[in-house]
């Protein structure tokens, strides 16, 4: 399940909408629809899945959005997150995604353990290390709107909500939620 909100920073601060993403497919539906949302230069989109990972997409006017993405492994196994780690990776989460097809995978993905009798060979070894289970994209992405690069590659669970604080939107944010 995702949460998905818009905030767009007016000259009165930050306005909140939470948003449907069933129409979005691509990033540039996801870019569209935050800029018909707000008139206003500055529109971050806060992408959330049951806490396994979160993503922020920022848009100011015209310019390409920038991107963050908090576990890149666990976003690129959904469908708004692997829109997202696409762009950020692009061609090599396609070489990936290739790679990983072509495994014969053995149940090891669903968490469970290895039988004694299967060796780790390099494939799983290959397909665990290709998506990196760590942060992706811009950790640039909120530095001037107060929150530093640190503070949000540390955030865990309740990400959005430490974000929208660190921007002075909570309260905001919180009423969409």
């Amino acid at each position: 399940m995702y949460f998905a909100a818009l905030l767009a920073r007016t000259e009165d601060g930050w306005e909140a909408s939470d948003t449907e993403l069933d129409d979005v497919e691509t990033l540039s539906d996801l870019t569209e629809l935050a800029r018909e949302s707000s008139d206003d230069d500055t529109v971050i989109v806060f992408i959330e899945q049951e806490d396994a990972w979160f993503g922020i997409v920022r848009i100011e006017g015209e310019e390409d959005p920038r991107i963050y993405v908090s576990d890149a492994a666990a976003a690129a196994r959904s469908s708004y997150g692997e829109i997202l780690t696409r762009e950020i990776l692009g061609d090599d989460l396609d070489d990936i995604v290739d790679e990983l097809e072509s495994l014969d995978l053995d149940g090891t993905e669903d968490g469970e353990p290895l039988a004694d009798d299967t060796d780790d060979d390099e494939e799983t070894g290959v397909a665990a290390e290709a998506v990196p289970a760590a942060p992706v994209g811009d950790r640039l992405i909120l530095a001037d709107l107060g929150m530093p690069p640190a503070d949000l590659m540390a955030l865990e669970s309740d990400a959005l909500a430490e974000i929208a604080d660190a921007l002075g939107a909570a309260e905001v944010l919180e009423a969409v939620r």
